[in-house]
C-alpha cells in the first residue's frame, strides 16, 4: 500500500487505485449513502490543530475555532473535546457550541451586527469576550449589560488597513471593508469603552482576511496592533489579551501558505522582541483547521459534448458547493475510478438553473456516466453555506475516524425543507 496526498487531503492510494479517507473507501461510502455526500477526516482536523498547538507550546494562548467555516455539530464536538474555544458570529452559533459540548466561557463573539437579543443571550451564557466592531455597538452593549446588572467583557476589533492579498470578498482588514474600527480612531474608541459603565475592557482584536498564503500581512498587522497596545496602555487602559484572528490559507491548487507552527514562530518572535510575549494570546483559525479535511462526492449524471465546451454534469451543485460560484474558487476534482483512455477537457457543472452553477472549469478527466468524483478541500465554507435553492435537499455528512464512518447529518428530505412553511387557509 502506498500513501499519497492530494491537495493536502489525507488520502491513501491502494494497489487498485481506490481512494480512501483514513481507513474508509470513498466509493463504498458513495454506494451506501448516495451523493452528493460530504466526508470529513477527524485525523486531518486534529493534525491541523496540532500545528497550532505546537506553535503555542509554553505560551498563554487560546485557540478558538472560527466555526462559520463548518458548524456541523460533530465537527464542533471534535474541537470541543480537543480543548478549543470557539469564535462565533451569531446567537445560533452559540447555541450550536453549547449543544456540541463546548464551553461558553471559551467563546469569543465577533461580527458587525450583533442584536440586543444576541447580546443578552451571550451574557447569560457567560462568554469570554465580545469582539466589538463599532462605536455604536459599544453603546448598545453597555446598555444591555447594565440592564442585566452585568459588565460585558470587550475587546475592540481594529482595522489595521493591511492588505491580506486575498479575494476582495474575504478581505476584512482594509479601510473599505465593513469590519472593525479604523486604526486612527482606535485610541478614542478605547477611551469611550473604558468610560461606559456596562463594559470591561479586556483585549484588542485584529482580523485581516481569509485564505491568506503569505506571512507578511500578519507581521505588518501585528506591528500596527502592538503600536496601538502601547498607546492604549499609555492612556491608562490595560490590555489583558491580544487576539490576532485567523485567516491562514490552505492548499487548494498549489497554494503554499506557511505552516501554522512556522507562522507563529515568526509572530511570537516579533511579540517577544517588542516585550509582549507573555500576554494572553487568542487566535481564531477556521478554514485552516477543516478545509483540507473534507471531500464532496458527486456522481456524473451526463457527459454533454459541445462546439465550444464539453460539460460533465454532476449531481452536486452551487447550493452544495457555493465557493466556485461566489468567488470563482478552485477545488481539485478527482475521479474515484481510475480509468484508462484519452482525457477530455470538461467544465464540471451542476443541475441548478444558473450559468454560474459550476464546480470546476477546463478540467482534464477520464470519466463515464455513473462515475463518482471527489471534489477536494471542501471541509470549509461549503456545507456551512449550503442552501435549498431549486428545492434541493442539503447533502448528508460523514465523519471518518480511522476505519469507522459516522453519519453526522442525514440527507435532507422534502419534508424537512417545508417543515416551517404553511399554506394560506
Amino acid at each position: 500500500m502506498t500513501h499519497s496526498t492530494l491537495a493536502g487531503a489525507p488520502f491513501v492510494a491502494t494497489q487498485n487505485n481506490a481512494l480512501y479517507l483514513e481507513g474508509v473507501e470513498l466509493a463504498a461510502l458513495a454506494r451506501t449513502h448516495g451523493t452528493p455526500l460530504f466526508v470529513y477526516s477527524k485525523a486531518a482536523m486534529l493534525s491541523a490543530l496540532a500545528a497550532y498547538q505546537r506553535g503555542f507550546a509554553g505560551r498563554n494562548a487560546r485557540i478558538c475555532y472560527a466555526m462559520k467555516a463548518n458548524s456541523s455539530l460533530a465537527v464542533l464536538q471534535v474541537f470541543a473535546q480537543a480543548g478549543c474555544g470557539f469564535d462565533i458570529v451569531s446567537g445560533g452559533e452559540l447555541q450550536r457550541v453549547i449543544v456540541a459540548g463546548g464551553d461558553a466561557a471559551k467563546v469569543i463573539f465577533s461580527g458587525v451586527g450583533k442584536t440586543r437579543t444576541e447580546m443578552r443571550q451571550a451574557l447569560e451564557a457567560g462568554i469570554a469576550c465580545f469582539n466589538v466592531e463599532s462605536e455604536a455597538e459599544l453603546e448598545v452593549l453597555s446598555e444591555v449589560a447594565q440592564s442585566m446588572g452585568q459588565r460585558a467583557p470587550v475587546s475592540i476589533r481594529v482595522n489595521p488597513n493591511v492588505d491580506a492579498k486575498t479575494h476582495p470578498y474575504i478581505s476584512t482588514g482594509l479601510k473599505g471593508n465593513k469590519f472593525g474600527v479604523a486604526h486612527e480612531r482606535a485610541l478614542q474608541t478605547y477611551q469611550r469603552a473604558a468610560s461606559l459603565p456596562g463594559l470591561e475592557v479586556r483585549g484588542i482584536d485584529c482580523h485581516i482576511g481569509s485564505q491568506i498564503t503569505e506571512s507578511t500581512p500578519y507581521l505588518d498587522a501585528m506591528d500596527r496592533v502592538l503600536d496601538l497596545v502601547q498607546a492604549i496602555e499609555a492612556a491608562g487602559i490595560e490590555i489583558h489579551h491580544i487576539d490576532f484572528g485567523g485567516g491562514l490559507g490552505i492548499n487548494y491548487n498549489g497554494d503554499t501558505p506557511p505552516a501554522a507552527d512556522a507562522l507563529w514562530a515568526q509572530l511570537l518572535a516579533k511579540l517577544d522582541a517588542r516585550g509582549y510575549g507573555q500576554r494572553q494570546l487568542m487566535i481564531e483559525p477556521g478554514r485552516s483547521l477543516v478545509g483540507n479535511a473534507g471531500v464532496c462526492l458527486t456522481e456524473v449524471l451526463y457527459l454533454k459534448p459541445g462546439e465550444q465546451k464539453n460539460f460533465c454534469i454532476v449531481d452536486a451543485a452551487m447550493n452544495d458547493l457555493p465557493r466556485p460560484a461566489m468567488y470563482e474558487a478552485f477545488h481539485q476534482i478527482v475521479p474515484l475510478a481510475q480509468r484508462s483512455g484519452e482525457a477530455v477537457t470538461y467544465d464540471v457543472v451542476g443541475p441548478i438553473c444558473e450559468s454560474g452553477d459550476w464546480l470546476g472549469r477546463d478540467r482534464s478527466l477520464i470519466v463515464q456516466t455513473g462515475d463518482v468524483l471527489a471534489v477536494l478541500s471542501t471541509g470549509a465554507y461549503c456545507m456551512a453555506m449550503a442552501s435549498n435553492y431549486n428545492t434541493r435537499g442539503r447533502a448528508a455528512e460523514i465523519l471518518v475516524d480511522g476505519d469507522k464512518a459516522h453519519v453526522i447529518r442525514r440527507r435532507e428530505s422534502f419534508a424537512d425543507q417545508i417543515a416551517c412553511e404553511a399554506l394560506v387557509r
